[in-house]
């Protein structure tokens, strides 16, 4: 896709939203946020948004800049299903974007939470989160939250 360097990132009249904000006791936290739609100059409502991916520790802490696209929220919507039957996930595994590994322990309470960016920085982070009850739940509302606030094409 061709951007116009002009137009940047399209921002909606509602401000960011998280897609995903996994963070629990101890201050570990790992965060997708969606800050709007790439705007292109080919298409000015084409089908993928942008946003980063963030992750804080009290030991580490960084971000990168990531992109979603409407087949992502579609895996996303079965990696949350297989996280709800107790299954670990892996979501945008062998794609050209940042990778996220949930691998859950103690039933549905922890979680080991691995970013992997293979394409660019080449650099994994793996932190541990205490999960925060109806985390579950409330990570459905928010993948309808993104949807709502940014349509697209579901493939």
């Amino acid at each position: 896709m061709v951007v116009n360097p002009r137009a940047g990132v399209g921002m909606e009249a509602h401000g960011p939203m998280d897609l995903i904000h996994l963070g629990g006791i101890g201050g570990n936290s790992v965060v997708v946020r969606v800050t709007g739609r790439e705007i292109g100059a080919l298409d000015p409502h084409p089908d993928v948004l942008v946003g980063e991916i963030s992750i804080e520790t009290p030991f580490v802490r960084g971000s990168i800049k990531t992109w979603i696209f409407p087949q992502d929220l579609t895996d996303w919507e079965t990696a949350l299903n297989n996280l709800a039957v107790g299954e670990s996930i892996a979501w945008r595994e062998n794609k050209r974007a940042t990778e996220l590994h949930i691998d859950l322990e103690e039933g549905l309470e922890r979680a080991t939470v691995s970013v992997a960016d293979r394409s660019m920085s080449l650099a994994t982070v793996q932190v541990t989160i205490d999960l925060t009850d109806g985390w579950l739940e409330d990570h459905l509302c928010r993948l309808d939250g993104v949807r709502q606030a940014w349509p697209m094409r579901r493939i």
